[in-house]
C-alpha cells in the first residue's frame, strides 16, 4: 500500500470503519449525518443545480447520437429507469417533460426529498423549458406546478430497494445512470439487473466516474493501493467507489448477455502519476493494462446481445 504517513492512515481507517458500520446498521441515520445529495457536493444556488441536471439530460441525448428534435421523438411514450438519482429527480423530470411516458427512479439510500431548496430547483427547471415541455413537467406532480405536493407516481416513481436494484423484467425502453455504477457494492448483480430490466430492443446508457471521489490521500489514484479487505471494511456500505476499473465492466457486461455498442473514455491519468502508485496497487488491479488502469471514467452504451 502506498503511504506517506502511517499514523494518519491508521486514524483514517478507524474513522472510516466506524462510519461504514453505521451505514450498514442504519442507512437513514448515515445519510442524515453526512448530508449526502448524490451529486458529490452541495451547491448554493438553485439555478446552478438546475443547470447541472439540464446538462446531464443533454449529455444523454448526445451519447445517443440524437439531435434535440429526434430525441424528443425518441422519448415519446418511452418508459425509463434511472439508477441512483440522488436527492433531486431533475433528470427524471426532464425526461418526462420531453415526452417519456413514465420514469422510475431506484436508489439504495433514501436521498430524495422536497426541501425548499429542492423545490426551488424544480421551479428553475420549469423556467428553462418551452411552453409544451413546461406544462408537461408541471403535470408530473400531484398538484399541477407545485413540486412541494410530491410526484405523481404515474409519471415519476421513486423507490428505495435493496442494493438499489429494480428487480423487474423487460419493462424499460431506456436505462440510465450518471456517476452511479462506480458506487454500487454489487456490480455484477446491478449489471444483470440492467439486462433483465431492458426490453428486447431497449438501450442502456451510463456515465461511470472512476476517480477516487475524494479518497486519495497523497497522490492521484492512491486509493487503489489499499488492500481489498481493508478497503471493504472502510467503505463497502457507504456508496463509496467500488474501485472496479473498465476491464471489470467489460467482463461483467459480456458475461451478462449484453453487448457494448459504444465505450468512450472521459479522460486518463498522466503516466507519471500512474507510475507512482503502480508498484503498490491492490492485487486485483495488477493484471490490468496500464492504458485501462489510467482511465478516469467512461460513457458506455449497452444493448441486448
Amino acid at each position: 500500500m502506498y503511504t506517506e504517513n502511517t499514523l494518519k492512515d491508521v486514524v483514517l481507517f478507524s474513522k472510516a470503519f466506524l462510519s461504514n458500520q453505521l451505514a450498514k446498521i442504519s442507512p437513514k441515520i448515515y445519510v442524515a449525518l453526512t448530508h449526502q445529495t448524490g451529486r458529490g457536493r452541495e451547491e448554493d444556488d438553485a439555478q446552478q443545480i438546475a443547470n447541472y441536471f439540464i446538462e446531464c439530460f443533454h449529455d444523454y441525448r448526445k451519447h445517443l447520437n440524437l439531435n434535440k428534435e429526434d430525441f424528443k421523438s425518441y422519448l415519446n411514450k418511452k418508459t425509463i429507469l434511472e439508477y441512483g438519482p440522488g436527492d433531486i429527480l431533475g433528470v427524471a423530470l426532464l425526461f418526462y417533460a420531453y415526452g417519456a411516458n413514465r420514469v422510475h427512479a431506484v436508489d439504495q439510500f433514501p436521498l430524495s426529498k422536497m426541501s425548499k431548496k429542492n423545490v426551488d430547483v424544480y421551479l428553475q427547471i420549469f423556467n428553462s423549458l418551452e411552453k409544451n415541455e413546461r406544462e408537461r413537467a408541471k403535470a408530473a406532480f400531484n398538484e399541477n406546478g407545485k413540486p412541494e405536493s410530491g410526484f405523481n407516481t404515474n409519471a415519476i416513481n421513486y423507490q428505495i430497494t435493496k442494493n438499489g436494484l429494480s428487480n423487474v423484467h423487460k419493462e424499460y425502453d431506456l436505462v440510465i445512470s450518471r456517476a452511479v455504477l462506480e458506487h454500487v457494492s454489487y456490480l455484477k448483480e446491478t449489471i444483470l439487473d440492467i439486462k433483465h430490466s431492458m426490453k428486447d430492443d431497449g438501450v442502456s446508457l451510463h456515465q461511470v466516474d472512476l476517480k477516487s471521489h475524494g479518497l486519495d490521500r497523497y497522490t492521484e489514484f492512491d486509493f487503489l493501493t489499499w488492500p481489498t479487505a481493508i478497503y471493504k471494511l472502510m467503505y463497502s456500505n457507504k456508496g463509496f467507489p467500488n474501485r472496479w476499473r473498465v476491464d471489470k465492466y467489460k467482463e461483467l457486461t459480456e458475461n451478462s448477455g449484453l453487448s457494448i455498442k459504444r465505450l468512450i473514455p472521459t479522460g486518463r491519468i498522466h503516466k507519471e502519476k500512474l507510475n507512482i502508485i503502480y508498484p503498490k496497487i491492490a492485487k486485483e488491479f495488477c493484471s490490468i493494462s496500464s492504458d485501462e488502469l489510467s482511465w478516469l471514467g467512461f460513457w458506455i452504451v449497452l444493448e441486448h446481445a
